[in-house]
């Protein structure tokens, strides 16, 4: 344990030196971190919301409107079922969680329940004495949906947020049917409000070339008005469309949607998946020359005629656009539609003025930790006690290196992982000098001391880190926000307090053995 190869010195004074290398731009400000030759590493800790400021958002999942268009998918089946099987019914609609529908003939009424009961299992048939058949949405249907509307919301609100550059933003569910939502160091919060508030659904229908009734007017069977998302009437009020329902395209088959320009204006470029492309071609195909609209969250963008066949699975949105807002689009598609409309229920602006607070406070508790440690290690173990303070200091730095190469976001929970490690740093120290002590108390040479001491410590040193490694890992896998914060300090403080107790620490003492070979070890 006493014989170091050079190999071994070479590695142990290259990964120091590589610490401060790694940790030397955090004693710089940003602008002169930046400002170094790219060859240098120049990132700093990325610090939290808690630390640097930012927008805290909570937001709730309209997941009623989920059950509501899965009900009215029903509606739509029920009713391509009844006409096939050409039985006479009313009242067909949508009340509450369940889909009803009356059968006018009496002869009829068994008939149409037992095709009711194949339509869906997530559905339990009911018949009433009037022949009111209703299909009632299962239970544990209504759970599930609830559930998956919840996590892809989520999903989705994350690729969103990725797509925008903010980073480490924390995201997750906060009782049934909220999200929160926290994002350090954000400097565009109105542009991510915006993002996080259309549903982005898009859908393709062909437009009914009938007259367009007025806002009064009665709407054909089939057909739906549907406003312009930026056309004006001569009235001021939008522009209608009057649509056919049947969604002949939908954007869950987009692969890829770009910002570009046509014609010296922003557009948006799209790209369907295989199976979307074929069925896109086929449209095309079939509808020349007539108007095919494009509708976004319900409104439509633009309504374009279709000159010819388009077979290459592509095309372009093109409206009123501003470049930020073709970006944006190009976003929203990329990230998928929301299974639900977002709404945001509470937000706040966290200052760096308390990060600025908390940071000092953290300061002063490490470097009061520190003071405290290092007096104790020098009072109790003398040169040996300095030499672990030297390592303790290294410790720092390798911890610092670490977070910035990690580009690991530490927040105020972190910071306190940190000042734990401190005082868990010098344990394995402590365990090897107390058997450095004990052998020789019981006669060995000094050479023979250490090498027991050191040979027989560091079972006991690698099973006590090993186990809080263990729990920091459990820490940040289950844990979410403050809790893996203080994970991620806690297990590289493990770590490289490791490497610096076994490693630094004992090339230092070997070093001072074979320079002084000393008849008695001052501990």
């Amino acid at each position: 344990m006493i014989y170091f190869a050079k190999w071994k010195i070479i590695t142990i004074l290259g990964i120091c030196l590589f610490g401060v290398i790694f940790a030397a731009p955090n004693f710089l400000s940003s602008k002169q971190a930046a400002a170094l030759p790219s060859w240098l590493p120049h990132k700093q800790i990325s610090l939290g919301l808690d630390l640097q400021g930012g927008s805290h958002l909570l937001l709730e999942v309209a997941v009623d409107s989920v059950l509501t268009e899965r009900l009215e998918s029903v509606v739509d089946t029920m009713r391509t079922t009844l006409r096939k099987a050409r039985i006479q019914y009313g009242g067909l609609g949508v009340d509450g969680l369940s889909a009803g529908v009356t059968i006018k003939d009496s002869s009829q009424a068994e008939q149409a329940r037992q095709l009711m009961r194949n339509l869906d299992a997530d559905f339990n048939v009911e018949i009433s004495d009037d022949n009111r058949i209703t299909l009632q949405l299962k239970e544990q249907a209504v759970r599930d949906r609830r559930t998956a509307a919840i996590e892809q919301s989520i999903e989705i609100v994350r690729r969103r947020i990725d797509e925008t550059g903010v980073r480490e933003p924390t995201i997750q569910r906060q009782g049934e049917d909220r999200i929160l939502v926290q994002l350090p160091g954000l400097d565009d919060p109105e542009r991510v409000k915006r993002l996080l508030g259309k549903t982005a659904k898009l859908s393709f229908h062909l437009v009914d070339e009938r007259q367009v009734p007025g806002l009064g007017g009665q709407v054909p069977p089939g057909s739906m008005l549907m406003p312009s998302a930026d056309e004006a009437g001569s009235d001021g009020r939008p522009r209608m469309y009057l649509l056919k329902k049947k969604v002949m395209l939908s954007g869950d088959t987009l692969i890829d949607s770009q910002p570009t320009f046509q014609d010296n204006q922003p557009v948006v470029s799209f790209r369907f998946d295989t199976v979307g492309g074929k069925r896109f071609g086929k449209v095309t195909t079939d509808n020349v020359n007539k108007l095919f609209a494009i509708v976004l969250d319900s409104k439509v963008i633009s309504a374009p005629v279709i000159r010819e066949p388009i077979l290459g699975g592509s095309g372009v949105i093109s409206g009123n656009f501003t470049v930020q807002g073709a970006q944006d689009l190009a976003l929203l598609l990329r990230a998928g539609a929301l299974p639900a409309p977002l709404t945001i229920l509470e937000e706040r602006s966290v200052g760096p003025g308390l990060g600025a607070d908390s940071i000092s406070a953290g300061k002063i508790a490490s470097i009061i930790g520190m003071a405290l440690v290092i007096g104790f290690m020098v009072f109790v173990y003398g040169r040996f006690g300095l030499m672990a303070d030297i390592a303790l200091l290294a410790n720092i730095v390798l911890i610092g290196a670490a977070l910035s190469f990690l580009q690991a976001t530490l927040t105020l929970p972190g910071i306190a992982g940190i000042v734990l490690t401190i005082g868990m740093a010098v344990d394995a120290n402590v365990l090897v000098f107390e058997r450095i002590r004990e052998e020789v108390r019981s006669g060995r040479t000094p050479i023979s001391s250490i090498d027991a001491g050191y040979s027989r410590a560091i079972k006991t040193i690698i099973d006590a880190n090993v186990t809080t490694l263990i729990a920091a890992i459990l820490l940040y896998q289950f844990g979410s926000g403050p809790v893996r914060g203080f994970a991620v300090t806690l297990a590289i403080g493990i770590v490289t307090s490791m490497f610096t107790a076994i490693m630094l620490t004992r090339l230092m003492v070997v070093v001072w053995l074979r320079k002084t070979r000393p008849d008695s070890l001052p501990i």
